[in-house]
């Protein structure tokens, strides 16, 4: 149980209802910032303005997936307010104070590190990311029938990277049939391609591998389907960018020659958020009951 701890939940998406009723369930305190327009009252749970918050109090602040911008400026979908987090905020935070966030930017790990409190990064988990693709490789199915006028069964699909979201990408469309190819850089992850019984290819060799591609699919997040390989493509290519923003995505030339480019990071949330939500909730609860019980044992 939570019984004592205060937390603020800054800002977010559906995905963190499931994290509010989790940690209200475990009977943690919870100050509600961004959240005025929601119906639903969850007990032990307060709305509060961020200008009105006691920082001082708070054990954590639970930030939404993509954190902050670089601006400072949190995401919320349940409030018309601008929520801005600031370094003097968590400089009025308890020293044990942790700040969780799926993502980090410069701007979100700057203000973390003046402050001298710890930064955890949900995404960067194994056991998030890899729950995560699984809602992940529903929506790019999804995305791929929506967009395309051919069945994935017999389609060839290029996927790029065999991370922990590419290699559940390119084992269910085989699954379901395609004909995959998968780039990577490592000899060690093209030896995993071809003993999953699929086609390998080095990245350097990108511009080749896709010139009878149907669909592709990129889990990179720096720029790999650059101009000179988009040119190498066929007309009806279907490209559907999974990295997180800007993606590694030429956008400006797919549209100039007409390919059909899609740029679709944080797909969880948005084909799943409930599911999307509770992976957070499960993961956040173990962290936040382990450090509670530290920080106890500390005291005591």
């Amino acid at each position: 149980m939570l019984t004592g701890m205060q937390i603020a939940i800054i800002g977010g998406d559906a995905r963190q209802l499931e994290i509010i009723r989790k940690l209200t369930e475990l009977d943690a305190k919870l100050s509600l910032i961004g959240f005025e327009q929601l119906d639903h009252a969850f007990t032990g749970a307060s709305k509060e303005k961020i200008d009105e918050v006691d920082f001082s109090v708070q054990d954590a602040l639970i930030l939404p997936v993509p954190g902050t911008s670089l601006e400072g400026q949190v995401e919320t979908i349940f409030s018309n307010e601008r929520v801005v987090l600031i370094k003097e905020m968590l400089e009025r935070t308890p020293e044990h104070c942790t700040v969780y966030s799926g993502i980090s930017n410069a701007y979100l790990t700057g203000i973390t590190k003046q402050s001298n409190r710890k930064l955890v990064q949900l995404f960067e988990r194994d056991d998030v990311a890899i729950y995560n693709s699984i809602p992940t490789v529903e929506g790019t199915i999804m995305m791929a029938i929506q967009h395309t006028d051919f069945t994935i069964h017999g389609s060839r699909v290029s996927v790029l990277g065999l991370g922990r979201v590419g290699m559940s990408v390119a084992r269910t469309f085989h699954a379901l049939g395609a004909k995959v190819k998968v780039g990577a850089r490592k000899s060690e992850h093209i030896a995993r391609i071809a003993e999953m019984g699929l086609e390998p290819f080095l990245l350097s060799d990108t511009a080749k591998a896709v010139s009878d591609t149907d669909i592709c699919i990129n889990t990179i997040p720096h720029q790999i389907v650059t101009a000179s390989v988009i040119s190498r493509m066929p007309a009806h290519t279907l490209i559907i960018d999974l990295a997180s923003k800007p993606g590694g995505t030429d956008f400006r030339y797919a549209e100039k020659r007409g390919i059909k480019a899609l740029l679709a990071p944080g797909l969880p949330g948005i084909v799943a958020p409930k599911t999307a939500g509770q992976i957070l909730a499960n993961v956040l609860s173990q962290l936040l009951m382990e450090d509670f019980l530290h920080r106890k044992e500390k005291e005591a």
